[in-house]
């Protein structure tokens, strides 16, 4: 008996030291920088959310937040080096809502996009993405656009930041919605689908409003449309698709955080709360209006939910098109 109640007392102390030891890990969470992985080229959406809250994190969290862009195949050559990353959370995806329309469309994917990461918080919502066109499209506004796609399948090019991309999802979802018949030209970001946008070689982009609007202000682009239940403040003039020629039509995109699968409650509750702070900040939400963006700063759960009911909605498009490039 001696003897068990020894093994039985080291035993206890064995899971005591290991408690404080992740006591103290935890507290002392994080003693590094952090990488924040953004898997599209620069110059879109995650990077403006990055850029901003990224110095602001810093400060509270007492290290910095490394931005790594790393683009390709439509945002899954980043999102999959995050999932194999180490689960130790200092390593975090900064991605859209194409995090959960990316694998209706791919289903060679090396990843799960629910099983291979840990939601954080669901950032920001958009105010709707902008329909805009290159200057010279003789169309003068969307219901023309939309009457002489109908007369002339696969006549209209649009482009995106990849496959599976939000903007991807919200031109097959104006197709869709208008029974028209228009072929997708993928990019490997944002910004190079504008660039080709600019030059008139595809005809219009649905892209989120602070990638467009410089444009736009400069006579570069025309913007059509926005998708949004309402008309965005930056854009008074801009009728929304509902009002346009789409009654009902309505497509937000969203924003948010991940860590891989596996990182330590403890990890994922810090950094939820840090981000959440931040975004309470009124400087940071009046920076994140400007650029059409409502902040959020949802709970792990919330976000789940969130993720769950857009796969739902891209699995239901994904019947309704093809994907296949």
């Amino acid at each position: 008996m001696t003897l068990f109640k020894t093994l039985g007392t080291l035993a206890l102390c064995a899971y005591a030291l290991t408690g404080i030891a992740q006591t103290g890990a935890a507290r002392d969470y994080p003693n590094h920088p952090i990488k924040m992985v953004i898997p599209y080229a620069a110059g879109g959406p995650m990077d403006f959310i990055g850029r901003t809250l990224g110095p602001r994190l810093a400060q509270s969290l007492g290290q910095p937040l490394v931005i790594d862009n790393r683009a390709g195949a439509g945002g899954a050559i980043g999102t999959d080096f995050v999932a194999k990353s180490a689960a130790d959370g200092y390593t975090l995806l900064n991605t859209s809502s194409s995090h959960a329309s990316l694998p209706v469309v791919s289903t060679s994917l090396s990843y799960d996009p629910t099983k291979d990461f840990t939601p954080i918080t669901l950032v920001a919502n958009s105010v709707g993405f902008v329909l805009a066109a290159r200057p010279d499209l003789p169309a003068k506004n969307l219901k023309e656009l939309l009457a002489d796609a109908k007369a002339n399948p696969g006549k209209y090019t649009f482009g995106s930041g990849g496959v599976g991309n939000v903007m991807h999802f919200a031109g097959e979802f104006l197709a869709s919605s208008a029974d028209v018949k228009m072929t997708h030209v993928p990019f490997k970001g944002v910004s190079q689908s504008l660039n080709d946008l600019v030059a008139g070689r595809i005809d219009f982009v649905i892209a989120a409003p602070t990638a467009v609007l410089p444009l736009v202000k400069a006579g570069k682009l025309k913007a059509l449309a926005i998708t949004a239940r309402k008309r965005w403040s930056e854009l008074p003039d801009v009728p929304t698709i509902d009002e346009a020629a789409l009654k009902g039509f309505s497509y937000t995109p969203w924003y948010g955080f991940w860590f891989p699968a596996g990182v330590p409650l403890e990890h994922v509750t810090r950094m939820r709360n840090e981000v959440s702070k931040v975004l309470e900040d009124p400087e940071i939400k009046r920076a994140f209006a400007e650029q059409g963006f409502a902040t959020v700063g949802s709970t792990p759960a919330e976000f789940s939910k969130v993720i769950a009911d857009e796969i739902a909605m891209t699995k239901k498009l994904a019947t309704r098109v093809d994907f296949t490039q």
